[in-house]
């Protein structure tokens, strides 16, 4: 299937590089796929597969990930077409073409058809995390610098939480749970928002695992400080509010 060194904590996309990654992969090799999401959820990532041109159109078409690999020979409707429809819609999310076909016309037709870069089979893990470092850094959508609410403040490119001059250290999960309600401060985000936003996309334990998180998170960035920033919103969810 071509993959190499699937998993070891030594090749990481995430948060030793100050990003939290949300993968969509689009590839009909269910041993490959799942190979790769090992991978990358090992190290704390959501990572969305999806097995058909149709169902990866559909799931890139919410623009909700921040990178999309994408193979060429899909079921349903092929990468080609998948990526062509996408650029017509305005959705730039960055897609690296992950193909066994190697011909130098293949990979034109996926440039010219907008894909941003291009892995044959088989391939390295190691070289596909650093393509997929590499067009996080170059991506034309790339997220706030640093995300505040009150004096609370979340950098993603450094990976670093403050409130006020104090830095406060969280786990890549707390990280990203807290990134995504900064994202959205004012709204309410329900548990599952959470879920599929943070964890990975076969996650399928409870939905409650969200509140055990909101209270790590709190005990850490209310609690020491006084404030109260995380408000609960009965049978919905939660909002980031200013604090109080």
């Amino acid at each position: 299937m071509g993959i190499a060194s699937v998993g070891a904590p030594s090749l990481v996309i995430g948060p030793r590089y100050g990003l939290i990654v949300r993968v969509l992969l689009v590839e009909d090799e269910v041993p490959l796929a799942e190979m790769v999401r090992r991978g990358l959820a090992h190290e704390g990532h959501s990572v969305h597969v999806v097995h058909d041109g149709l169902a990866g159109l559909a799931a890139a078409s919410t623009r909700q990930h921040d990178v999309v690999v994408l193979d060429i020979m899909l079921p349903g409707l092929s990468g080609y077409r998948v990526l062509e429809r996408m650029r017509a819609a305005q959705i730039w999310t960055p897609v690296l073409m992950l193909t066994a076909k190697d011909g130098e016309y293949d990979e034109a037709d996926a440039f010219d058809l907008g894909a941003d870069d291009y892995l044959v089979k088989p391939f390295s893990f190691v070289v596909l995390l650093a393509r997929l470092r590499a067009l996080l850094r170059r991506s034309g959508e790339a997220r706030p610098t640093v995300l505040t609410v009150g004096s609370l403040r979340l950098d993603p490119a450094r990976h670093r939480v403050h409130r006020g001059d104090t830095e406060i250290t969280l786990t890549p999960r707390e990280f990203g749970v807290l990134e995504h309600l900064m994202r959205h401060a004012g709204e309410v985000v329900t548990k599952t928002d959470i879920l599929r936003a943070v964890w990975d996309a076969h996650y399928e334990g409870e939905v409650n695992v969200v509140e055990v998180y909101v209270g790590y998170l709190r005990r850490k960035i209310d609690a020491p400080f006084g404030t109260s920033t995380i408000e609960t919103v009965r049978g919905v969810g939660y909002r980031m509010i200013e604090p109080r």
